[in-house]
C-alpha cells in the first residue's frame, strides 16, 4: 500500500509514544512514577459532570450545529470579553474537538501551500505538524532561557519574510511554564500590525498563574491587533476535562466560517451533551479552578526546589501551566536517550525536549500527586548522580 505523502512528513507524537510505553510497564504491575503527560489529576469538577447527565437526561443527543451549540457560543464569547476584554459576538466563535483541533481547523483555512508560519522554539510539539499537514512552511525561531525562553520583537521581525501569514504565540508555554509579560507582549503585537500578519494566540493555560502574574491576551490591545489575531482555548487544562474534547477558536468571523466549513466535512459538531458541561464550567463557580490552581503551586514548588538540588541540571522557574523543563546538557546525554534510559533503569518517564525542538531539556508535568513526585525526584536524582 502507498499513503499519501504528507503522512511521511509528520513525525509521530513524541509525548504520546512515552506516556503509552509508561502506561504499558504500569499494566505489566511496574512501579512507574509518570511525568509525561499534559493531564490534570483531577476529577473534572462536580457541576459540570452533573449538567452533561442532565443534558443526557434531557435527550440532548441529536446532531447539533457544526459550530457548536449557540448557547455555547455566547456563552464563550462572554467569557472572552469578560476575562480577556475581546470584543467577540457568537458568530466569532467555533466550538471545536478540543483545543488542537481548533488549531488544526485555524491552519486548514488560512495556509496556502508555501505560506510561513513563525513558530518560537521550544513549541508544543504539534504546532509545526499541523502546518506541514496544511502544506505550509514552519519557521522556527529559537530561543533560550536568556530570554525566558520567549521570542523576541527583534526575532521575530527577522523571521519575517514577504511569505509569513501566521504567528504563533503560547502564553502560558507548552513545554516551558513562561509567561510573556505584558510589555512584551505589547511589543510583539506591533511587529504583528506592523508586518500586517495573523498571530494565533494559544491560551489553553492561562487560568493557571502563579505569584501574581497576569495574562494579557495579545488581541485586547488595540483594534488593529485585534482584528489579525485568533485565540486559541479550551476546558481540558482549567477545568480538568481532557477527555471531554472541548475546545474554540475565535477570531473574525470569514475565517471562522471558514474553519465551520472545513469541520461540517470532518468532524461535524462536538458532542453534544458534552457541550452542555461547558456551559456550567464558564458560568458556574470558579471556586474549582482556583482550588486545582493552588495545588499545582505546591507542587511546582516541591518538583522546583528537588530538581535545582540536582548537580548538574538547570531549572528556570515557570510563571504557568504545569510544567518544568530542565536543561540536561551537563549529564552528557541528549533528551531522547536520557529519557529512554531513565525510564527503562528507575521507571521513570518524563518527554524528550527533542520533541519540542529544544534536545537539551526535558519536560516534566507536575499534574500529578505529591507523593508521586517525591518517588519520582528520588529516582531521578539517583538516575542523574550516576551519569555525571
Amino acid at each position: 500500500m502507498k499513503l499519501a505523502a504528507r503522512v511521511s512528513q509528520v513525525t509521530p507524537s513524541i509525548t504520546l509514544a512515552i506516556a503509552a510505553k509508561a502506561k504499558a510497564m504500569k499494566a505489566e504491575g511496574i512501579d512507574v512514577c509518570s511525568f509525561s503527560a499534559g493531564e490534570p489529576d483531577f476529577d473534572t469538577p462536580a457541576h459540570i459532570k452533573a449538567a452533561a447527565v442532565k443534558a443526557l437526561d434531557e435527550g440532548k443527543t441529536k446532531y447539533g450545529a457544526a459550530a457548536g451549540e449557540p448557547k455555547l457560543r455566547e456563552a464563550i464569547a462572554q467569557k472572552l470579553k469578560t476575562d480577556n476584554g475581546l470584543d467577540y459576538k457568537s458568530e466569532n466563535v467555533i466550538v471545536t474537538n478540543g483545543g488542537k483541533h481548533s488549531l488544526y481547523n485555524l491552519m486548514m483555512a488560512l495556509i496556502d501551500p508555501g505560506d510561513e508560519v513563525i513558530i518560537p522554539a521550544p513549541y508544543w510539539l504539534s504546532y509545526p505538524e499541523m502546518v506541514i499537514l496544511a502544506a505550509g512552511k514552519p519557521v522556527i525561531v529559537q530561543t533560550d532561557a536568556s530570554t525566558g525562553y520567549k521570542i523576541t520583537p527583534e526575532q521575530l521581525q527577522k523571521a519575517i519574510t514577504p511569505k509569513t501569514k501566521l504567528f504563533v504565540l503560547n502564553s502560558p508555554s507548552n513545554p516551558t511554564g513562561m509567561v510573556y509579560t505584558p510589555e512584551e507582549i505589547k511589543a510583539l503585537a506591533k511587529v504583528v500590525v506592523d508586518a500586517d500578519i495573523y498571530v494565533v494566540s494559544d491560551e489553553i493555560y492561562e487560568k493557571i498563574l502563579y505569584d501574581g502574574v497576569e495574562h494579557v491576551s495579545i488581541g485586547s490591545l488595540g483594534q488593529e491587533i485585534f482584528s489579525r489575531t485568533l485565540i486559541s482555548n479550551g476546558f481540558a487544562k482549567a477545568y480538568s476535562m481532557t477527555g471531554w474534547r472541548l475546545g474554540y477558536l475565535a477570531g473574525p468571523v470569514e475565517i471562522i466560517k471558514a474553519a465551520s466549513t472545513i469541520q461540517g466535512h470532518s468532524t461535524s459538531n462536538v458532542c453534544t451533551f458534552a457541550q452542555y458541561g461547558a456551559i456550567a464550567a464558564l458560568e458556574g463557580s470558579q471556586v474549582c479552578v482556583e482550588e486545582m490552581r493552588q495545588a499545582f503551586a505546591k507542587r511546582r514548588q516541591v518538583m522546583l526546589d528537588r530538581l535545582n538540588a540536582i548537580p548538574g541540571l538547570s531549572t528556570a522557574k515557570p510563571d504557568g501551566a504545569f510544567y518544568l523543563f530542565p536543561d540536561i546538557s551537563k549529564t552528557g546525554l541528549k533528551s531522547l536517550e536520557f529519557c529512554n534510559a531513565l525510564l527503562e533503569a528507575h521507571q521513570v518517564a518524563v518527554i524528550p525536549g527533542v520533541a519540542f525542538g529544544a534536545d537539551n531539556n526535558i519536560r516534566l508535568s507536575y499534574a500529578t500527586d505529591m507523593a508521586t513526585i517525591e518517588k519520582g525526584m528520588d529516582r531521578l536524582e539517583k538516575f542523574v548522580r550516576s551519569r555525571i
